[in-house]
């Protein structure tokens, strides 16, 4: 048990702190400006490796200086990266990242290498889809995450889809038929459906239209508020955690991972929501995306002092 792979993105991260969020046409001097290891599926594997579990990546990276310092980041962090192609046809992804005083952050992102990823590249690393979970996005070329999620689902993985950025093209019910969790947040959410989702009734309502494309369960992310998950026979808001917040960039991809981990672990659903819930909160509590992710240990103590 306890053993995931993820199949996502690569990116470098280079970020800036501002007082606020310049205008269209305005400049401002920017209070600090630092690189991280990032991607929502690079975040997600070494979230996943910080939590104790056993990592696989699979990905695509250029043949460039980020590409090797990236992999040399993950391979710190215990993840296994024979699953990560080098490719000479595209640099490795970079995103540009502005967080204000609030924790608050707004992300441009460049593909490069990560939209380089093909299925007979996934078809390549199936073996690393024989896991207990597995972790999907949507930051590389669609037909290769869902090829990666049938070999996952054929291999008898449980499937956890965050279906961000949402694609400008409509997601097929084909794909939530191979999912097992589809975990939105608010935006997210809206855009897949075309649903209201300001409040906890009008989210179960879009959520439910996610789960008659085909998937088995929905879990929205609502930030502060927590985290709503909804099956075919109801809905359940289960609380966030009060922290000091001081970044926001990757409190989603914290959330998948303690999902991931919980279910890996064979937590019941509930569980595993709080246990990603608590993992989301913590990564909050300092700036960069992976420097932030916290332990297994710190997010049981977490939920603990709640009890």
């Amino acid at each position: 048990m306890n053993r995931i792979c993820v199949l996502g993105s690569i990116n470098v991260d280079m970020t800036v702190t501002v007082e606020r969020f310049h205008a269209p046409g305005e400049s401002m001097i920017a209070e600090k400006f630092e690189t991280f290891t990032g991607g929502k599926g690079g975040n997600q594997a070494v979230a996943c490796a910080r939590l104790g579990a056993d990592v696989m990546m699979i990905g695509c990276v250029g043949e460039d200086s980020n590409g090797r310092m990236y992999l040399d980041a993950l391979e710190r962090e215990g993840v296994d990266t024979a699953g990560v192609v080098r490719t000479p046809d595209a640099p490795t992804g970079v995103a540009l990242i502005e967080v204000d005083k609030h924790g608050e952050n707004r992300i441009l992102v460049a593909p490069g290498a990560n939209f380089a990823l093909t299925c007979d590249m996934v078809s390549a690393k199936a073996d690393a889809l024989k896991r207990d979970v597995c972790l999907f996005q949507m930051e590389n070329p669609l037909p290769a995450i869902t090829h990666g999620m049938a070999l996952a689902k054929q291999a008898g993985a449980l499937v956890v889809l965050d279906p961000a950025p949402v694609p400008a093209a409509p997601v097929s019910d084909a794909v939530f038929a191979l999912c097992d969790y589809v975990t939105p947040n608010e935006t997210e959410l809206h855009l897949l459906t075309g649903m209201p989702v300001d409040t906890v009734e009008q989210a179960a309502e879009a959520a439910a239209q996610l789960i008659r494309k085909g998937a088995k369960a929905v879990i929205n992310k609502r930030g502060g508020q927590g985290a709503l998950l909804v099956t075919a026979a109801g809905y359940h808001l289960f609380p966030g955690f009060k922290v000091n917040v001081v970044d926001t960039t990757a409190a989603g991809d914290s959330f998948n991972a303690g999902l991931s981990v919980g279910l890996a672990k064979g937590y019941a659903t509930s569980d595993a929501v709080v246990l990603a819930n608590a993992v989301g909160a913590l990564s909050t509590t300092a700036r960069g995306a992976q420097a932030a992710m916290p332990t297994f240990e710190q997010a049981a103590g977490l939920i603990a002092g709640t009890d």
